[in-house]
């Protein structure tokens, strides 16, 4: 018996395979197209593009496993949140979709709270109306290209348009439809009144389940497509984080997470919904019935190191990989020799809830290198996801332990780092697949291999490594981390001159 978890993210989709023991039995990933930013602060994406990548990561994967269609007993689906996908009445794409790190829908926030009041907003859904959330997408849309808005018939997330082309079947589970700004993430339900109030028709919004309900089954087109089975069961899943945090155990009050992707998030399962009465943290349903969960979120951390990585090959010609600007990182000392980096590429989220402010380096002198720079994109981004642990200490959320994920877990140094700046210890676990792997996790649930997420969890999840902070580095970074707080409202009172 094996699951399918599949990763529709930004970068490209990843497919697992997992046996009912939990071990990651195949791998396999497909790049997208990159997204497309035609001014600072757009990102659209070609749905299509994702369908292309999830068959032929799944055939990959059924060859590399050299398994069975009929090996297969159920499907999770997982992927980057917030993605705004349009489809007309028979299901065609409308545009290519806005997707989180799209930012340009600041107005539509605006007018948002000055229609239903910022405090109602937060009372509805638990969040403040912000730019990456899918609602003030389709605002914009609404606003600049009413001609599109007229013929939609239907709104997915990323994943769920995957699920839409495997089985004909609109579904979203609670977790993702937590980051529409359509949810009553209280009740785990659509919110009536945010859809009125912003003139979205309920027909336009898929069914509810919980991640691990069987909600739609291969259909004979997609099966054709894949080499899978007709028939064989979808579980809702889960957005990234969610179904992350379940690859990684992130389950109850006190576990917290720390995952490097193309974002960064710092994520804390929950009892209950917390709401952050400023809307610096986002709170969501889980992927667990009767949980939630409080994260904060870096817009551009691994994006960090990928815009460094690309900046760098180009001035060069060359094409360094990502293992060697970390090896050069290495050679500068903790702290960067006094170097900052602000990494605000695409606006931030946490806690500043500002679309508009800007990357910076600060600190920068003609005996700084390549070795500084890379290194002080690395502490930044930590620094940066340290601001969301500041954030839980004010509103009480508890920390007993901190499970690092994405590819700031795969590095050594930004382990290290990472363990030095949020000053606690940290682990790695011996399953690095994410939220693919929780997705799977998901779908064994939801076909009965295990009782509950809990149960699958405990059974699958092994500590790998425990990183304890160096006490000199602590030092540095503490003193540190108080000059990176001061970059923020430097950088904003640049913006207010200009």
């Amino acid at each position: 018996m094996l699951f399918l978890g599949i990763d529709v993210g930004t970068g490209g989709t990843r497919t697992v395979l997992v046996n009912a023991a939990g071990r990651v039995v195949a791998s396999q990933a497909i790049e997208h197209a990159p997204f497309r930013s035609a001014f600072p602060g757009w990102a659209e994406q070609d749905p299509e593009d994702w369908w292309r990548a999830a068959q032929s990561s799944i055939r990959d994967v059924l060859a590399t496993a050299a398994c069975t269609p009929k090996d297969i007993a159920a499907i999770g689906l997982t992927g980057q949140m917030h993605g705004a996908v349009l489809l007309d009445a028979q299901g065609n794409v409308l545009r290519p979709s806005l997707i989180w790190c799209d930012t340009r829908s600041a107005p539509q926030c605006d007018w948002l709270h000055a229609t239903l009041g910022r405090e109602r907003v937060i009372e509805l859904t638990c969040n403040p109306a912000l730019p990456n959330f899918t609602l003030t997408k389709i605002l914009w849309v609404r606003e600049h290209e009413p001609e599109v808005f007229a013929r939609i018939a239907h709104i997915l997330c990323p994943k769920d348009y995957v699920r839409f082309r495997l089985s004909g079947v609109y579904a979203m589970d609670v977790q993702e439809a937590s980051g529409t700004l359509l949810l009553d993430v209280t009740y785990r339900r659509w919110s009536h009144e945010m859809a009125e109030a912003s003139g979205i028709p309920m027909e336009w919004l898929p069914q509810l389940f919980e991640s691990t309900e069987i909600c739609a089954r291969l259909s004979e087109q997609a099966a054709a497509a894949t080499d899978l089975s007709v028939g064989t069961p979808i579980v809702a899943g889960a957005g990234d984080q969610g179904a992350g945090a379940v690859g990684m155990g992130i389950l109850k009050p006190g576990s917290v997470s720390a995952t490097i992707g193309t974002s960064g998030v710092v994520f804390a399962a929950t009892g209950q919904p917390v709401r952050d009465p400023l809307g610096r943290l986002h709170t969501f349903c889980h992927a667990v019935a009767g949980r939630w969960h409080v994260m904060g979120v870096t817009q551009a951390a691994g994006l960090s190191l990928r815009w460094l990585r690309d900046v760098l090959n180009t001035t060069v010609n060359a094409s360094v990989s990502y293992e060697e600007l970390v090896a050069h990182a290495s050679r500068a000392p903790a702290g960067s020799d006094g170097v900052f980096w602000a990494p605000y590429l695409f606006g931030e989220r946490t806690p500043y809830l500002d679309p508009d402010i800007r990357a910076a380096f600060v600190g920068l002198s003609a005996a700084h290198g390549q070795a500084h720079l890379v290194r002080a994109v690395l502490e930044g981004v930590a620094y940066s996801l340290r601001d969301t642990f500041t954030l839980f200490a004010e509103l009480g959320i508890p920390v007993r332990g901190v499970r690092l994920g994405g590819g700031g877990a795969r590095s050594p140094l930004w382990r290290q780092i990472q363990a030095d700046i949020y000053g606690r210890a940290v682990e790695i676990l011996t399953a690095e697949e994410g939220a693919a792997y929780g997705a799977a996790l998901l779908a064994g649930v939801g076909v009965g291999a295990w009782p509950n997420v809990d149960t699958a969890c405990e059974s699958s999840i092994q500590v790998a490594e425990q990183i304890e902070p160096d006490p000199a580095a602590r030092v540095i970074y503490e003193q540190g981390y108080q000059i990176y707080r001061k970059l923020y409202p430097m950088l904003a009172s640049l913006r207010s001159q200009s």
